[in-house]
């Protein structure tokens, strides 16, 4: 990897990151805490992460417990869970706020795994467009001649390496929610 292909090799991990991070948040039928990660609390006047305001745990794999380090918030975050699109309602017990996951139906997961395809696809644009920055950036050096001809085809042989590569694992992850995702 040369210096001048290093700050998009960066961008395009950075669109693996982020897909990751989308997939985190999608619902496999089994509890996850990162569910959570979108749901902010009115905490004090400032919207505040649950994570932030209580323990998340996951005693069962279908269950999620919430324990807010405050007992007052419990109403506020059961609130804050209902108006989201988590999907799941709270059930609390004035302490302790208990999300019950039920496993997805069929016609569901398949629905989450052509959400997880386009999450997959918006990534892999994401990454052709990093390259294509990339070739233009090079191909105007060369018109400047700060570059040779041999050092551009080397340059774009190399992106399109690089791209190759970040195509490739965005399809492992993909895959591998997937797998999560239709498993019972």
């Amino acid at each position: 990897m040369s210096a001048k292909t290093k700050p998009y090799e960066e961008k395009m991990s950075s669109a693996c990151k982020h897909l990751e991070k989308e997939l985190q948040a999608i619902r496999a039928g089994r509890a996850n805490p990162a569910v959570l990660d979108k749901v902010a609390v009115e905490y004090y006047g400032t919207p505040t992460p649950v994570a932030q305001l209580a323990a998340v745990a996951v005693p069962e794999a279908r269950v999620l417990t919430i324990s807010p380090w405050d007992t007052k918030l419990v109403k506020e975050i059961s609130k804050a869970i209902m108006s989201s699109d988590i999907g799941i309602n709270p059930i609390d017990d004035g302490r302790v706020i208990r999300l019950n996951f039920p496993a997805p139906t069929e016609e569901r997961r398949k629905q989450l795994t052509k959400d997880v395809s386009k999450l997959g696809e918006e990534s892999k644009v994401a990454v052709r467009n990093v390259r294509r920055d990339a070739l233009d950036k090079f191909k105007a050096a060369k018109k400047k001649s700060e570059i040779s001809e041999d050092e551009l085809a080397n340059l774009e042989d190399e992106m399109q390496k690089i791209t190759d590569k970040f195509v490739k694992e965005i399809e492992k992850i993909c895959e591998s929610k997937n797998k999560e995702i239709m498993e019972l």
